[in-house]
């Protein structure tokens, strides 16, 4: 059981709900910690699991950044070490083998447009606004801001978000490349469904080879055309590689294992 969180399993598809409504699902350390249980330990107990799909108790918000309450009081050590149990969360989500899609229903704003950008996908509400206006603070992104918004929608804006504080609405955030969709208020997380349903329908080794793949682009140590060919060769070496390569020819629908 979570405190936190809710979480509730439809038809292989895990929806977990950030469940702190009042404070806005402001991410504490609590929250954080009940995430990383899930996905380092729960969600591979799920039979079946298709993918998961991240959301916020309300209308208002997504999540509307990380609880201040907790590291105002912090010096250098401490805030880093903050900062980098948070982004060991993130790092669990993104690397994921399943797809984790955000239906963003509100503000996601400072750690919640982190968590979002963690996420493989995002769908957003129509009223859903993103930003990291950490330097209103007089601090920075801790949790992989910085990073991952830049990967998202280029240096230039990124560089002018970050350092603005600026808030932008859904249809900017599609624009820019930041969100995959747009959908009318609550269809948030029903389109999460049907994308994660869409990538159900292909090969489960190969899409978690894809997820590799792509987290390979971004990291520093790792070259990431190794990393594809490494993976290209593994697909190889599968059921469903076999049973895919078979259903083209014989012009069926493959019927993948994930093996």
């Amino acid at each position: 059981m979570f405190e936190n969180l809710i979480v509730s399993i439809d038809n292989g598809i895990a929806v977990v709900t950030i469940n702190r409504e009042k404070a806005l699902n402001a991410l504490n350390t609590a929250t954080m910690l009940e995430l990383r249980r899930f996905f380092a330990e729960d969600a591979l107990k799920i039979t079946g699991l298709k993918g998961v799909v991240i959301t916020g108790a309300g209308e208002k918000a997504f999540v509307a950044g990380a609880d201040i309450t907790e590291f105002k009081s912090l010096n250098a050590a401490e805030g880093a070490a903050f900062a980098r149990q948070g982004q060991g969360v993130f790092f669990l989500i993104e690397h994921f083998s399943k797809p984790v899609v955000a239906a963003v229903n509100g503000f996601a704003l400072g750690g919640g447009c982190e968590l979002a950008m963690a996420c493989h996908l995002r769908v957003a509400g129509e009223k859903a606004k993103f930003g990291q206006p950490e330097v209103n603070l007089g601090i920075i992104p801790g949790y992989g801001g910085t990073q991952r918004l830049i990967q998202y929608i280029g240096k230039t804006k990124a560089a002018e978000l970050l350092m603005t504080a600026d808030i932008i609405g859904a249809i900017e955030a599609h624009e820019l490349g930041l969100v995959n969709y747009v959908v009318p208020l609550g269809e948030e997380v029903s389109k999460a469904k049907e994308l994660i349903e869409k990538i159900a329908m292909k090969a489960p080794v190969a899409i978690s080879k894809i997820i590799d793949s792509i987290n390979a682009y971004f990291d520093k140590e790792t070259d990431g055309f190794e990393a594809e060919l490494r993976a290209f060769g593994e697909c190889c070496d599968t059921e469903d590689f076999r049973e895919g390569a078979a259903a083209f020819v014989e012009k069926r629908k493959p019927e993948f294992k994930g093996k």
